[in-house]
């Protein structure tokens, strides 16, 4: 199995779904000679019936109705987006940040609080069980770029996992994160010594990113349609077409591609 491990539910299809799409499309690829499906893992999923505050704002500020449970209405959609990539959802069940105290757009990007030290022990714990049962062969998951809290945690659980057992990790660059920032640099919390991979991102393997990427239609507007002149999807599937043309370019591909970070070239060169 090729694992993705995405903090939130849009994360691994704004980042990799070129590269999941390519490996997923087909309900199978090889690693190193082996058959094996495509399972995306989202950390943070867990619904709350009565939000208030910053968390409510935070699906009130997308058009969702204050009564309506918006973790389940972004399950449903990352259930529509892994099927045009060919994977297969799975969600660990944790709170997002403006579940656990964090108060105000600022605080996402402010480091961890005093009082959520832990939230990467349990979303370890929640991967540890994940692999025992459903044991990898490459581990895909975010570098952190932008600094948002849960990615941020997703890193550092991600990280020790790796650790522990010696699974080889494809780190992917955030976005929309990077599109904004192309030079941003990863966590902290990043492995040192990785060298940076291009994965050729094919035509059909592009349009199935961008039709699971549409798929998140509760995030679109907000992503990519507060600086836009075309509609949000049209501009949404503009932009990360241009995106991944451009880290095509940047990184000698040839072509449209997505961007990893990898300790051994040799664990993406393996994958077909």
């Amino acid at each position: 199995m090729i694992l993705a491990i995405s903090p939130h539910l849009d994360d691994a299809a704004f980042s990799a779904g070129g590269a999941l799409a390519t490996w997923g499309r087909g309900g199978a690829v090889t690693v190193a000679g082996a058959q094996t499906a495509v399972t995306v893992a989202t950390v943070f999923t867990q619904s709350h019936p009565a939000p208030a505050g910053f968390a409510l704002r935070c699906q009130t500020d997308k058009g969702i109705a204050p009564d309506v449970d918006y973790l389940a209405l972004r399950r449903e959609e990352d259930r529509a987006a892994c099927a045009a990539l060919g994977a297969d959802p799975v969600w660990l069940d944790l709170p997002e940040a403006p579940h656990r105290g964090y108060d105000s757009p600022e605080a996402l990007f402010a480091g961890v609080h005093d009082g959520d030290r832990r939230t990467w022990r349990d979303a370890l714990d929640r991967l540890r069980a994940l692999v025992a049962a459903r044991p990898p062969r490459l581990v895909l998951s975010c570098q952190g770029l932008g600094g948002h809290v849960d990615h941020l945690h997703v890193v550092r659980a991600v990280a020790a996992l790796a650790d522990e057992t010696g699974l080889p990790v494809a780190w992917w660059r955030d976005a929309p994160y990077a599109l904004r920032a192309p030079a941003a640099p990863p966590a902290l919390g990043l492995p040192a010594g990785l060298s940076e991979v291009a994965v050729p991102v094919g035509g059909a393997a592009l349009a199935a990113k961008l039709d699971a990427c549409a798929a998140y239609a509760s995030q679109i507007p907000y992503q990519f349609g507060r600086d836009a002149a075309a509609p949000p999807e049209a501009a949404m599937r503009e932009r990360l077409a241009a995106f991944a043309d451009a880290e095509g370019a940047r990184l000698g591909a040839g072509r449209s591609a997505e961007a990893f970070a990898v300790a051994d070239p040799a664990a993406l060169a393996d994958v077909r």
